[in-house]
């Protein structure tokens, strides 16, 4: 059951945070201004990373955890679905999101960010399902 409380709590934190990102932090990166962009852009990658890695990372070690050692009472079909959130948060992150942020580090891009913003979803939509599926697993484990 701990091992089901951390995985909640990190999958949690980053459909919280993400939606954050999503919703107020990257719209905004389209009134940093063409000047100090570059530097801004770099400052927000080089602080995100140390504060989103480990949680990533907690949140897929675990969602594989719980698929290995599937805790008593718990659906093993909400656990593959979890497990295959996580990944998808990672797949979006790696594939999608990171090369559009190496682009912005050429200097701004409103259709970048556009398309940042667009795109994102994806990932805010897989953190947001695993939280419900987290969720449902900490039901079905009380």
């Amino acid at each position: 059951m701990s091992l089901l409380i951390v995985c909640a709590a990190a999958t949690w934190f980053m459909a919280g945070l993400h939606w954050f990102v999503q919703v107020v932090h990257y719209p905004l990166f389209a009134a940093v201004g063409d000047e100090a962009f570059p530097g801004y852009h770099e400052r927000h990658s080089a602080r995100t990373t140390p504060v989103v890695l480990p949680v990533m990372t907690v949140e897929l070690a675990t969602s594989a955890w719980l698929v290995a050692a599937p805790p008593d009472g718990t659906s093993g079909a909400l656990l593959v679905a979890g497990l295959l959130l996580a990944v998808a948060t990672w797949a979006a992150t790696l594939l999608v999101v990171v090369p559009r942020h190496r682009r912005l580090g050429d200097g701004p891009d409103p259709a970048v960010v556009a398309d940042l913003v667009r795109v994102s979803w994806l990932r805010t939509a897989a953190w947001t399902a695993h939280g419900v599926v987290a969720g449902l697993l900490l039901a079905q484990a009380a």
